[in-house]
Formats: structure tokens, C-alpha cells, sequence
């Protein structure tokens, strides 16, 4: 446990898991110095329409299915906090300011209503000073260095005071916007590859940066087909059991929650999740960003996602430990 508050910026690419290739070195290479593991989702409603599914997977990561749940399908008229029914993120967590920056206008109006602090993603890309010919895509270095100072990291300096205790940065492959928002989008997880290596490359080992940054990187399957093949299952309990044992294990907790077991989990394809802090994290033997290396050498194993709030605000000091 570090001796101050961290302060968390999440990369979430929805969609991005399958686009994910060798040659993406720097994805790589942060899963080699993280703590690597999956958020467990629940399975599509039927006839679930693709922004529905954006919104509602999001809002689990939010810990507020439940809340998008009973207006599920109706995200876009949201008109006001009351009808979702649940606590801003800054009561729920011990005043916690928190920042979502996106392309995506459902959860621009789910997150707001949650209290969060909804910020443009065409003026973060015209902070850029050596962002200069509308053509081009934002350079990720400077583009990293304005998305820390919104943390309180400027240089190697850390301010006492921030804009926000933690920042989210929602990118969904293959997003159709306008403006700037579509040379981001169009780039998808090329621009997200060398994003993720310039932060590291600001927050080297060593540097007063490094011991105050908790840096997740989320990504997940996007829209899973029925038929689609389940070999990436997270059921661990029937490996290696005797099948006339099988009825002995204990239900796996990522699909409980509050002590109930949930009927609705998706036991396969998983969001992916590696989480970096110096001296906090522990580092485990995953050398690449995959499912496969997360599943046999990843720490973590799956939580539900519905937690993963929980666990990054304990890093805050904004929530109690939940767990071991």
C-alpha cells in the first residue's frame, strides 16, 4: 500500500481484444510489468441493440448495471439523475472527482447522470501543442502528458491539488464520429498501443510519477456472437474435476455478488485487465496482453466487473478493502 493516494487514469478499449496483435509492443510490454486478470460481464439480452451493449457493459465497470438496467434501452432520453435510481460516483466514494472522456454520446449522458465529469475529447486533442493540421492524428505523447496533468502530473511533478482523483478514457473500436474524433477512432487500437507507452515512458520506474499513478488498461470483446467459439472461458471449476465431482465446487465469486450467485454471467470472453502502480501492483509472469497468457500466468484470475471500481478507489483511499 503506497503512503499517499493514488491517483487512476483507466484506458478502456471496448472492442479491442480481437485487434490486438504481436506488433503492439507497448500493450505488451505494460501486461509484462502488471497485474493481469478479467472482469466477468453478463450475458446480452436478447435483441440488444450495439449502443445498448456499449452503455450497459460500460455502466458495469460503474458498479450500476442495476441502475442501467431499469431504464435499459431508454439511455438516450435520460433526462435527469433521478432516474437511474443510485448515488453519484462522489457519494458513493468518499467525495471522489471523477472524469470520463469519450466519443460515445450514451455514455457521455449515463456517465453524467452518475455525476461524473464529462470531458470533450476534441479539446484534450487541441491542448496538443504539437497538435497543428486538423489532418493529422494527435500526437499520443502529448496527448498522454494532458490526460496526467488532469491528475495533478505535470513533468515530474506532482501538485498537491489535481482536477481529478481518477479519469477514465473510453475509446470503442471502431467508432463513427466527426471531426477530430474520427481520426482518433479511425486509428483505434494503433493509437491506444503507442498512448499507453508514452505514459509509461512519462512514468518510468524511479520517477516521482510512477509511485502515485495507478494506470489500468481495460479491454474487452465487444459484441460476442451466439454461435461465436467459447474456447476463451473464464469457468475454471470444471478443470481438471471429475465430472462426478463437479457438483462439489464451491460457485466461482465472480459471478456472485453481495453474497447471491448471479444466473446471468457470461462465462466466456471477458473483459481484460492489467493494472500498473511502482511498489503497489504485484508484478505476475503474463508476458503479453491475451487471453490465453492472462489465464496461465495472470494473478488475478476474474473478479465480477461490477467490483473493479471498488478495487481502483481502494488505491484512492476513497473506498474500504474489499476482500482478501
Amino acid at each position: 500500500m503506497a503512503d499517499k493516494p493514488s491517483r487512476a487514469l483507466i484506458i478502456y478499449g471496448d472492442g479491442f481484444v480481437p485487434l490486438i496483435s504481436p506488433s503492439h509492443s507497448n500493450l505488451h510490454s505494460f501486461a509484462s510489468q502488471s497485474s493481469c486478470g478479467f472482469l466477468s460481464l453478463r450475458e446480452s439480452p436478447p435483441q440488444e441493440s450495439e449502443d445498448e451493449r456499449v452503455v450497459r457493459e460500460f455502466a458495469q465497470l460503474l458498479d450500476a448495471y442495476d441502475a442501467y438496467n431499469k431504464v435499459k434501452g431508454e439511455h438516450a432520453n435520460i433526462e435527469s439523475r433521478k432516474d437511474l435510481l443510485v448515488p453519484t460516483i462522489s457519494e458513493r466514494f468518499m467525495g471522489l472527482r471523477a472524469a470520463i472522456f469519450t466519443t460515445c454520446a450514451g455514455i457521455e449522458n449515463f456517465g453524467r447522470n452518475l455525476g461524473f465529469s464529462i470531458l470533450d475529447f476534441d479539446q484534450l486533442i487541441k491542448n496538443n501543442h504539437s497538435y497543428n493540421d486538423p489532418r493529422e492524428v494527435p500526437d499520443p505523447f502529448s496527448t498522454a502528458c494532458e490526460l496526467l496533468r488532469s491528475l495533478g502530473f505535470q513533468g515530474d511533478e506532482i501538485l498537491e491539488k489535481s482536477d481529478f482523483d481518477l479519469v477514465f478514457v473510453h475509446i470503442g473500436a471502431g467508432e463513427k464520429a466527426t471531426s477530430l474524433k474520427d481520426r482518433v477512432n479511425n486509428t483505434d487500437i494503433e493509437w491506444v498501443n503507442t498512448l499507453v507507452g508514452a505514459i509509461m515512458q512519462i512514468a518510468q520506474p524511479g520517477s516521482p510519477i510512477a509511485s502515485r499513478l495507478h494506470l489500468s488498461l481495460v479491454m474487452s470483446y465487444g459484441a460476442v456472437p451466439e454461435n461465436e467459439d467459447h474456447s476463451s472461458s473464464i469457468l475454471n471449476s470444471q478443470k481438471g474435476i471429475n465430472s462426478d465431482l463437479s457438483v462439489l465446487c464451491p460457485h466461482q465469486s465472480y459471478a456472485m455478488k453481495e453474497g447471491k450467485l448471479l444466473h446471468n454471467i457470461r462465462h466466456h470472453h471477458p473483459m481484460l485487465v492489467a493494472q500498473w502502480q511502482e511498489a503497489v501492483t504485484r508484478k505476475d509472469m503474463a508476458m503479453t496482453f491475451s487471453f490465453k497468457e492472462f489465464d496461465e500466468r495472470g494473478a488475478n484470475l476474474a473478479i465480477l466487473a461490477d467490483r473493479f471500481l471498488h478495487e481502483v478507489a481502494f488505491k484512492l483511499w476513497k473506498a474500504p478493502k474489499y476482500g482478501a
